[in-house]
């Protein structure tokens, strides 16, 4: 059986769970010990030097990366197949699945930082907020087009794009960024939630969200360490958060990811 490391609350562990799921193959989820606390060590360490989730062993083979094992995914089990065949259209599955990763994750990553976290504080939280409710209208507007009128992205079955996108449409949700009412993104996203796939890891992550309220105290305390690093840290800096990082230096309380060992 696969073994796949993650944290319910991790986008790109969510991306993993739902193409498995899909797939209806059977696996084994482990949230790492010590996981965003600089803790992590064994066998996950091994498997993903950088101490990031989402990590899988299948076997002999380990691998991590969300995209690497998504792409390990369909070509070890092809049916039901999550990519079209036309390179074009699959060209376009892969590209959402970036612009989301690497872009609408930093957006949601600071929200967390403000809500959970607690960085900031008065004016400097609203204009963030302001910043951070232009960029996710703007992925939406963005989304809708891709989606067009159809009722996946990638025509008449659910695939790539559609679980590289649920789990961060979702995530800003939870903040209080949805779709428009009544848009098609809005449509779009109540399909894919009544799917078992995606319902199942957006439960998981809802759940997780319970604990989060008592997190900041626990940075303050000297717990932990947050880890600020490339797109992530340059959301906050450009969304006119760069006393945010003075601040947790000054502190202690955040650090920039190290090499792997």
């Amino acid at each position: 059986m696969i073994l796949l490391y993650e944290h319910p609350l991790s986008p790109y562990a969510q991306k993993v769970k739902i193409a498995l799921d899909e797939k209806d193959f059977g696996y084994e989820t482990r949230v790492p010990d010590g996981i965003g606390v600089g803790g992590a060590q064994g066998e996950f360490a091994a498997a993903s030097p950088q101490l990031e989730v989402p990590a899988l062993i299948d076997g002999e083979t380990t691998l991590f990366d969300s995209t690497i094992i998504l792409e390990y995914i369909e070509d070890k089990w092809p049916d039901p197949a999550l990519l079209p065949i036309d390179p074009a259209e699959r060209a376009l599955q892969r590209l959402i699945e970036d612009m989301l990763d690497t872009h609408f994750e930093a957006i949601i990553w600071g929200l967390g930082e403000l809500h959970w976290f607690k960085r900031g504080k008065g004016d400097l939280v609203g204009k963030m907020e302001r910043a951070a409710k232009e960029q996710i209208a703007a992925y939406h507007r963005w989304l809708e087009q891709q989606l067009g009128n159809a009722e996946w992205f990638a025509g008449d079955r659910f695939g790539w794009g559609d679980l590289s996108t649920a789990p961060y449409i979702n995530g800003a949700a939870g903040f209080g960024y949805e779709p428009p009412q009544g848009s098609r993104l809005s449509d779009w996203l109540g399909r894919a939630n009544g799917r078992a796939s995606v319902a199942s890891a957006n439960a998981a992550a809802v759940a997780a969200m319970s604990g989060m309220e008592n997190i900041a105290g626990a940075v303050d305390a000297g717990m932990f360490r947050r880890e600020y690093r490339e797109r992530r840290l340059e959301w906050i800096v450009k969304s006119g958060g760069l006393a945010i990082v003075e601040a947790g230096l000054q502190k202690d309380t955040i650090r920039f990811t190290p090499p792997p060992a």
